[in-house]
């Protein structure tokens, strides 16, 4: 039986070849995107690529160690002046800050109007004394004369003697009280014991002080000290007459003197080695109780490489920087001789010229291919040898 088609519909050829055309359609475009995006895969591996670094050639140096301390600035003799034996109200203060005083002058005085009147009174016990041990002692003379004749009994020579004796012991206890009260009142003028200046005033009129309280402060500077403490480690490097370098914080000077005194044992507890320079100030410029930076070489100049701080991790007394050889990175361990002002001194193990790894070194590894780009070094006063400091 054959199908007879229905009515109305009729099937040509068309429809097989549009759904073949949209087929291949698919298909080519497909390929094309598989080909675009096989174009634009790196078929090479990232650890392959070469490593963009910035190198730096290594430079010839000479390098001399050195020793940076700090220290104070202290004056050659300080004093502060205060009651030592009394305590009394102060009455007046002469000066003040930044005065000028001379040996011997009175710069403050205390109200010691109780002292004065007791000494006085042993004063006056003194004088008693001093008489009645005088009519005793004629007394007991002449008991003794009348010993011979026999008037008198040997007893009451010898108790008038003792009376004599007892009374002179009396009259001395008395008359060292009253030097002890007369020191007391002494003590109420209080005297420069050396010319210099007034460094502090401390109190004003009507304060209240005891023995030990500080009313002034008083110091002669027209020669200074630079007192420091070294590390015991650089007890050898400190002998009296090594020429150092001095900058005073204060007014920004710098001078150049040398270690005039060292201490012949170390602190302690801190195990430092005291050291002072002495600093002649006849015009009194230099103001005491502040900071003086020393400075001093050590030993003489020695032949090293300079490279760049940052181009080497530092521990301790090694380094590791990464050298170029080729287009390889290649990782070292070198000696480190010193660092200053921003470079690194290092041994000769490492050749000058050698170009070594500043920028990028921290994503390399040894061996790793780089793509070297090279940075100049500008010159440094520390890749200059240290001239020797002549002595002040």
């Amino acid at each position: 039986m054959t199908d007879v088609p229905a009515p109305g519909i009729r099937r040509g050829p068309r429809v097989p070849i549009v759904i073949g055309a949209g087929t291949l359609a698919i298909v080519l475009l497909g390929a094309l995107l598989f080909v675009r995006a096989s174009q634009g895969t790196n078929k090479n591996a990232l650890a392959e690529r070469p490593k963009s670094v910035t190198v730096v050639e290594a430079r010839p140096a000479e390098y001399r160690p050195s020793r940076r301390y700090v220290g104070t600035i202290e004056p050659w003799v300080s004093a502060r002046l205060g009651p030592q034996l009394v305590s009394a109200y102060v009455d007046t203060v002469l000066v003040r800050p930044g005065a000028t005083v001379r040996r011997g002058q009175v710069v403050a005085t205390l109200d010691c109007r109780g002292a004065s009147a007791a000494s006085q009174a042993v004063a006056a016990q003194a004088r008693a004394l001093e008489t009645k041990q005088a009519a005793i002692s004629h007394e007991a003379e002449r008991v003794s004369g009348m010993l011979k004749g026999g008037f008198v009994s040997e007893n009451e020579a010898e108790q008038k003697s003792a009376d004599s004796a007892s009374r002179m012991a009396e009259l001395l206890a008395t008359k060292a009280k009253l030097l002890g009260s007369t020191l007391e009142v002494r003590d109420c003028i209080l005297r420069a014991p050396f010319s210099g200046e007034v460094a502090e005033r401390l109190v004003d009129p009507g304060a209240f002080v005891r023995p030990g309280s500080a009313i002034v402060t008083l110091i002669e500077r027209t020669t200074a000290r630079v007192s420091a403490d070294v590390p015991e480690t650089d007890f050898s490097a400190v002998p009296p007459g090594t020429p150092v370098k001095l900058r005073l914080v204060a007014t920004g000077q710098t001078l150049e003197a040398s270690i005039t005194r060292r201490s012949p044992a170390a602190d302690a507890v801190t195990r430092t080695v005291h050291v002072e320079i002495d600093l002649r100030d006849t015009e009194r410029k230099v103001p005491v109780g502040t900071t003086a930076e020393i400075n001093l070489d050590i030993g003489r100049p020695e032949p090293a490489t300079e490279i760049p701080l940052s181009a080497a991790s530092v521990r301790g007394s090694k380094a590791t920087v990464f050298l170029i050889e080729g287009d390889v990175a290649r990782k070292t361990v070198l000696t480190v001789m010193g660092e200053r002002a921003g470079s690194l001194f290092l041994d000769r193990a490492l050749k000058p010229g050698t170009r070594v790894v500043t920028e990028g070194r921290d994503a390399l590894a040894d061996g790793d291919r780089v793509l070297a780009a090279e940075r100049s070094q500008s010159p440094t006063k520390a890749a200059l040898p240290s001239p020797p400091t002549s002595r002040g």
